[in-house]
């Protein structure tokens, strides 16, 4: 890899898909679960599965930053971004567009 071509994001893409499509689980099926119809156990297991795909995302999200040598304020960017309901969905798409 020369200095001037950065590092293939399709991990982080994958990543990043997946943490949305967790996080919309969680939201409209797990939640709606554990208190429309009391099984709290959707949310344990949607929400762990949620818990270990965003530290994942974080992961990888540092050492593509690193290797693609991105800034401090992107890096922010795109952890505020793909906390937010569809902001993952955002994120990937933007990091597809830059390939």
């Amino acid at each position: 890899m020369s200095d001037t071509q950065a590092p293939d994001p399709t991990w982080l893409r994958r990543a990043s898909f997946a943490e949305g499509v967790s996080a919309l689980m969680l939201f409209f099926v797990a939640m709606p679960l554990k208190y429309g119809f009391g099984m709290p156990e959707a949310v344990r297991v949607v929400g762990m599965a949620h818990g270990l795909l965003f530290v994942t995302f974080g992961m990888l999200l540092l050492s593509y930053a690193t290797a693609a040598r991105w800034s401090l304020h992107r890096m922010a960017i795109s952890v505020v971004a793909v906390s937010l309901p569809f902001g993952a969905f955002w994120f990937e798409r933007q990091l597809g567009r830059e390939r």
